[in-house]
């Protein structure tokens, strides 16, 4: 078996290993529609996975995110509801007969929302090698020189379970702008178990060991005010547990989804500063962001 490997303008890539697993997926078929079973068998096989739409939604949110992709006008993966996805962008074969090597060129294109503007040039290598039981591929996901960020997910502490889904959807769209926001700065994890256990059983000591996680981020959704919303984000350092930075926003009075976008923009803008000052070494006294 090869590794492979994501990059873009010659520099590595980072994708979670289902994440990865997917896209190694779709390019083995591509132009091909790939359905939701058959992606459960290649990526997640026989575990137990009790959430496998949103796992897979996902995934594909992230392997969109790296790419540069848009769902609403797509470059490389189509949606084809309710029935799977695929890889629509041409491949050209330049390997030999032991090993098929496939390179997607992007060319540039007018800049995208500010959230995705670091994604207006890339390109894509990978490779596929072939056997007598079918195609084995495996991507490499992990830029060891790059520190790590775990999200948790978020906690909903108001009672109201209703707002489950929206501190749900909170969290996966912190992870996905914090993947793209910190494309070479750092790596996240957000889809890892031990990242989705209850507050009570969370160990931080120990995400931090299973996932090699330099920080770790926590969320709250509490009830406020005259029945508004408090959103709370906690940026703390591994293993001392030390707060980074906090992220507050007060009453909100429209916990929906729409709203989701703009907290999450602002979590992962706030983050993203600070990390790279810890980077730097010029990180101060944590400041909460209201």
């Amino acid at each position: 078996m090869d590794a492979l490997e994501l990059s873009r303008n010659g520099r590595p890539l980072r994708l979670q290993p289902q994440p990865a697993r997917v896209l190694a997926t779709l390019l083995a078929h591509p132009g091909r529609a790939v359905t939701r079973e058959e992606l459960r068998a290649a990526v997640w096989r026989d575990d137990t996975f009790v959430d496998f739409d949103r796992g897979l939604n996902f995934c594909v949110a992230q392997i969109r995110s790296a790419l540069g992709d848009d769902a609403d006008a797509p470059r490389f993966i189509r949606t084809l509801p309710k029935r799977g996805y695929e890889f629509i962008c041409p491949l050209e074969a330049v390997g030999g007969a032991e090993a098929i090597a496939r390179q997607v060129s992007v060319a540039p294109e007018a800049p995208a929302p500010a959230r995705r503007r670091w994604a207006a040039v890339g390109w894509i290598a990978a490779g596929l090698v072939t056997a007598a039981a079918g195609l084995a591929v495996f991507l490499l996901y992990r830029s060891p020189s790059l520190p790590v960020v775990a999200v948790a997910r978020f906690d909903n502490e108001t009672g109201n379970t209703t707002l489950t889904r929206f501190s749900d959807a909170l969290t996966d769209e912190v992870v996905e702008q914090l993947t793209a926001s910190g494309a070479g700065q750092f790596g996240v994890v957000g889809n890892a178990s031990i990242l989705r256990v209850a507050r009570d059983a969370r160990d931080l000591l120990a995400i931090g060991r299973a996932l090699g996680a330099r920080y770790v981020i926590l969320g709250q959704v509490q009830s406020d005010t005259g029945g508004h919303v408090r959103v709370l984000a906690h940026l703390i350092r591994l293993p001392d547990q030390t707060h980074v930075s906090v992220s507050r926003t007060d009453g909100l009075s429209d916990a929906s989804l729409p709203a989701v976008d703009s907290i999450a923009t602002k979590i992962a803008t706030a983050f993203t500063r600070r990390l790279g000052e810890a980077a730097r070494g010029t990180l101060s006294a944590p400041p909460a962001s209201h």
